[in-house]
């Protein structure tokens, strides 16, 4: 399976001048070659393929006194940037025809500069590690990188990244194999996972705090865009002040990903078989409790767990979001649990069979019966 492996850069400056042309004359050829397919769809005209695009934007580009810049940095990354233009394009239509799954796709736009900029080098580029450890990278230099880990395998491209923050990252794509853990006793250590907001996961024998990354930097967030809005537009008060901002949302994302990235390895690790309730993430976000959904990130514990579960050779399932885990009541199996807008404050609930029940521990019995039929019937995923 392909992975991404990503480090910290350090470039020198010059190294960050020559990164900062690449970003502007990636996307400059974005916008060249988005406007010619556009002007060519309004006057009925042949759309173009990537490659007459390619000898437009770029070759014969070169050639002429307003662009001949675009000869100052690697090629590859241009042609790179034509490529994304195509799958954008791609990705739309497969959207609009209904072949697509996932959200709906809207057509490409004209790229503008922001603060998160990005360059993607194949292997064409020849970029390469030396070994001193330092990236190498056409027409940029020996870029400092620092190590976290080692890369199972030689990359097949580098994305240099700059971030809103300032900083700068390689993200490395590589080929690696699955690491099969030993399979475990299913009856011991199958385990179902009730997603919530006051905690964050109920497992089997276990509960996982909500650590609220961002509730516990809002205060400092707030006072930093309150002094950014004070800040003169165009002046160096309110750049620093951006970067300022910035930072702290860099923190508070590099906090959430590692918490997910090591909670999800840990139930891979000790849990054979995984099953997780299939929440609307989306539609939660929409209501008065939308600041600690996003806050929680639950749809990217989702995704990075499944993705675990599948290197390391667990099963795994969703449980449809229909599925009245919560009002179930797990002794008797009849529905009489917290309903509507209350059952969100009632934490302990008494069911007419007389059985006393942890909302959250309830709920993640009822899910894990339910996973637990889905893989032994073969049943989809809902």
């Amino acid at each position: 399976m392909k992975l991404r492996y990503q480090f910290r850069l350090y470039p020198s400056a010059p190294q960050r001048n020559q990164l900062a042309r690449a970003f502007g004359c990636a996307r400059v050829v974005w916008n060249d070659a988005l406007r010619i397919r556009q002007d060519a769809y309004k006057q009925g005209k042949p759309v173009p393929s990537i490659v007459a695009l390619a000898k437009l934007v770029i070759t014969e580009a070169k050639k002429t006194e307003d662009r001949a810049w675009l000869g100052e940095v690697s090629a590859v990354i241009l042609q790179s940037s034509l490529r994304d233009l195509g799958t954008a394009y791609s990705n739309f239509f497969a959207s609009k025809n209904g072949t697509r799954k996932g959200p709906r796709m809207g057509p490409p736009k004209f790229k503008k500069k922001t603060s998160r900029q990005a360059v993607r080098f194949t292997k064409a580029a020849r970029f390469s590690i030396t070994e001193e450890g330092a990236l190498r990278l056409p027409k940029i230099g020996d870029v400092k990188v620092r190590w976290s880990r080692e890369i199972p395998s030689e990359p097949s491209s580098v994305t240099v990244i700059k971030d809103a923050s300032g900083r700068y990252f390689a993200s490395f794509v590589v080929e690696a194999e699955d690491r099969l853990l030993p399979e475990m006793d299913l009856d011991e250590t199958e385990t179902g996972i009730d997603l919530g907001l006051s905690s964050y996961a109920v497992l089997r024998g276990r509960k996982i705090a909500s650590p609220k990354f961002f509730r516990r930097q809002e205060k400092k967030l707030r006072h930093a865009q309150r002094k950014l809005s004070r800040c003169e537009k165009g002046s160096n008060n309110r750049r620093k002040a951006k970067l300022a901002v910035a930072k702290i949302h860099a923190r508070i994302a590099d906090q959430r990903r590692d918490f997910i990235e090591q909670e999800t390895t840990q139930i891979g690790r000790e849990s054979q078989a995984v099953y997780l309730e299939d929440l609307n993430v989306k539609g939660m976000a929409k209501g008065e409790r939308a600041k600690s959904v996003h806050d929680q990130s639950l749809g990217r514990f989702a995704r990075t767990l499944e993705a675990k579960c599948a290197r390391y050779g667990r099963d795994f399932a969703k449980v449809s979001r229909w599925f009245p885990s919560t009002q179930l009541c797990s002794s008797c199996g009849s529905i009489e649990g917290p309903k509507g807008l209350e059952r969100l404050k009632i934490r302990k609930w008494t069911c007419s069979c007389g059985a006393v029940h942890d909302r959250g521990e309830n709920a993640e019995l009822n899910i894990r019966r339910e996973g637990r039929g889905i893989v032994a019937e073969g049943r989809p995923d809902t």
